[in-house]
């Protein structure tokens, strides 16, 4: 798996903080991976559902990292967690549908899984 954000030339700066989070590296990747489960012509309504919930995933994070309160940074990282597994299920739909193969939905529920699993633990309250 490619890190999206790894490949912007280390010389940039300055650099936002959600940049600085795997989380949302992971959250480009998965959104590239989806769209490509879609054909561009035709399933226009799944596609648009899968596009937008896949990119609120990446928008919510650096939203969430752009806030300076917890409480805020929590509310944001939920929201993400909830499109996640909303692109999760579009993508369980696309298989069912026959849209996509079986191992490219694999490629991305993991994907989807290990976003869920990342924003679960920033959604948790500091200790």
């Amino acid at each position: 798996m490619s890190h999206v954000v790894s490949q912007i030339p280390a010389d940039r700066s300055p650099v936002l903080d959600h940049e600085r989070l795997q989380v949302y590296s992971v959250a480009l990747e998965f959104h590239g991976v989806a769209m490509s489960l879609v054909p561009r012509r035709g399933f226009r309504h799944i596609r648009d559902q899968l596009e937008r919930s896949s990119l609120s995933v990446a928008l919510c994070i650096a939203e969430g990292a752009g806030r300076t309160s917890a409480k805020d940074k929590r509310r944001f990282y939920a929201m993400a967690r909830g499109s996640a597994t909303e692109s999760a299920a579009v993508i369980d739909i696309l298989l069912v549908r026959g849209v996509a193969s079986i191992q490219d939905c694999r490629q991305a529920r993991a994907l989807a899984i290990r976003l869920v699993q990342m924003l679960s633990r920033l959604c948790r309250p500091a200790p």
